[in-house]
């Protein structure tokens, strides 16, 4: 069938020189013209053989991308030599190919894509293609990209649009107490990313603004999220350097486009922040294969961090610090997978607080909502003359057919290096900890996956896109999270200069999420959460805010376009 408009073209031509041989022969015409008329009659002949040499390469480089395209999908070829859609000019060896619906399957990732060259060139073949000339204009992964045939150069360009709005409800107080940033009714540009990628073979380069930030925008060091370039030519293995975000625990290795709640729980963010999250320079690599997953970087500043920080007006000089984290899928099969990891990650030469001249480090956290500015979770005050800081913890992963459980559990360690009198007052070394459990359901659609290339679940796949006339509804989930994070050990020895004003944040939260398509989201969240005292009314930004406790709602929805 494939064949049809081959075969007649080869029974046309054979006819027409068949025929046109003997009445050349019987034509009573001299020498010169009969050369003439053989020699046109081989040349045509050439032609003729020629396309069909061409035709039938491109139905065979047809039949084996075919062969490697996802099962179930519907394909349909078609040869032009001439306009075949939309007024586009194609030549003759031009090849459109359809593979099935394109928003079917999981969000693009919210980050350049790195892939190797090889998984490039299948991820081309099994997705929705055009041949223009020798570039291919495609979406491998539901990204925008334009290749050379062969794939050896690429480019791409994608979007992470986050959109959060909603508000705080039930918001506790004391006398004396301020009410903090806690709206109604607001909204936040939580992230704007548009990733640009540009490959050549196993090099790529990935370029990616971010436009959003924490709070509607304002960052304290960035708009850029990622800048870097990576190596892909080592079996499973992404060589890095640049701007970057290293992969440390569970949650932070995942896309954002792929959480199961809005916002990260609190003890991540802290932990990565230490020596990693965005845009921070790294250098290093990760390995990965079925069962087991591998990262380690070396890591400096983030981007924009030696610039200051209009807020606070200090700039933080040459940290140095690093990450590890391990993970592996001891028991894997049709209904279960289950993921143990462990996660490390060290700041042994702090930055520089330029106000102070002293090594320094503080950390605090929203109440896992970025539709406020006010932290109700925080140490208090800076830690000045710290050493390092470190943190490490496990990860612990299960999901049964279409249910996911996790949770992970992380230490903090501040190694401070003080005078005598100073370790008298109890102003020594800190330790900080927290955790989290989490449950998440698909109700519609393909459960979370295991992603092996993150070390870590992936997103609900959409089986069929939202089509409400033929009954398809896209993919939904259901997901819950406990949360404690607890910095009580800084609240130490009163009234003490430099003394900290720890306290403790616990968060429920419950969340469902819309997937109409693999490039749409709608997310609804809803947080209650609980703070402790901060044991100081002297000392910190949360002496006015936080004094005696607060407890608070929020509820907040998010849209999200991923491609």
């Amino acid at each position: 069938m494939r064949c049809k408009p081959l075969f007649p073209t080869i029974a046309f031509t054979t006819m027409l020189l068949a025929g046109i041989a003997p009445v050349a022969q019987a034509a009573p015409v001299d020498d010169a013209e009969l050369r003439a008329l053989k020699a046109e009659m081989a040349s045509m002949r050439r032609e003729m053989q020629q396309q069909i040499v061409s035709l039938k390469s491109q139905l065979a480089k047809t039949d084996a991308a075919q062969k490697q395209a996802t099962h179930g999908y519907r394909a349909s070829r078609q040869i032009s030599s001439g306009p075949v859609e939309h007024g586009v000019q194609f030549d003759d060896a031009a090849l459109h190919k359809s593979f099935g619906p394109s928003g079917v399957g999981t969000p693009p990732s919210d980050r350049g894509d790195t892939m190797s060259w090889k998984d490039f060139k299948a991820a081309s073949a099994k997705d929705e293609e055009v041949r223009v000339g020798g570039m291919i204009i495609g979406f491998p992964k539901g990204r925008f990209t334009v290749s050379s045939e062969d794939g050896a150069y690429g480019f791409s360009v994608g979007l992470a649009f986050h959109e959060d709005f909603g508000g705080f409800m039930g918001m506790s107080s004391a006398p004396g107490q301020s009410r903090g940033d806690f709206s109604g009714l607001t909204e936040n540009a939580r992230r704007i990313r548009i990733p640009f990628t540009f490959r050549y073979k196993d090099w790529v380069a990935n370029v990616t603004p971010d436009l959003g930030g924490s709070t509607d925008g304002y960052q304290t060091y960035q708009n850029l999220y990622e800048a870097n370039l990576n190596y892909t030519g080592l079996h499973n293995t992404v060589l890095t350097i640049g701007y970057f975000q290293p992969r440390v625990t569970e949650e932070d290795s995942e896309s954002s486009n792929d959480f199961e709640m809005m916002e990260r729980p609190n003890i991540t963010n802290v932990v990565r922040n230490i020596a990693a999250g965005d845009a921070r320079f790294s250098l290093g690599g990760l390995h990965y294969e079925k069962r087991w997953w591998i990262a380690a970087y070396f890591t400096g500043q983030q981007y924009g961090a030696r610039g200051g920080n209009s807020a606070t007006s200090y700039t933080t000089n040459n940290p140095l610090g690093g990450t590890f984290r391990v993970a592996g899928r001891p028991f894997v099969s049709k209904d279960i997978d289950l993921h143990v990891g462990l996660s490390a990650i060290s700041s042994f030469r702090p930055g520089t607080n330029s106000a102070t001249g002293n090594r320094s480090y503080t950390a605090n956290g929203n109440p896992e909502v970025a539709l406020t500015s006010t932290s109700l979770l925080g140490v208090g005050a800076t830690m000045n003359n710290v050493d390092s800081v470190w943190a490490a913890g496990p990860e612990l992963g299960l999901r049964w057919k279409k249910l996911v459980l996790k949770a992970e559990y992380y230490n903090i360690g501040v190694s401070r290096s003080l005078g005598a009198s100073d370790y008298a007052k109890g102003m020594g070394n800190v330790n900080m900890d927290g955790y989290y459990v989490a449950a998440n359901y698909t109700l519609m659609g393909k459960g979370r996956a295991y992603n092996e290339k993150e070390g870590a679940f992936g997103a609900p796949g959409v089986e069929h896109e939202f089509d409400p006339q033929h009954g398809y509804w896209g993919a939904l989930e259901i997901s819950g999270r406990y949360s404690v994070s607890d910095f009580h050990d800084t609240a130490i020895n009163g009234n003490a200069a430099g003394a900290m004003n720890g306290n403790q944040q616990t968060v429920w939260s419950g969340g469902l999420n819309w997937y109409p398509n693999r490039h749409f989201r709608f997310m609804l969240d809803f947080n209650h959460f609980m703070a402790t005292g901060n044991g100081n009314t002297n000392y910190g930004t949360m002496a006015v805010i936080n004094e005696y406790g607060r407890s608070g709602n929020s509820l907040a929805a998010r849209v999200q376009a991923a491609f």
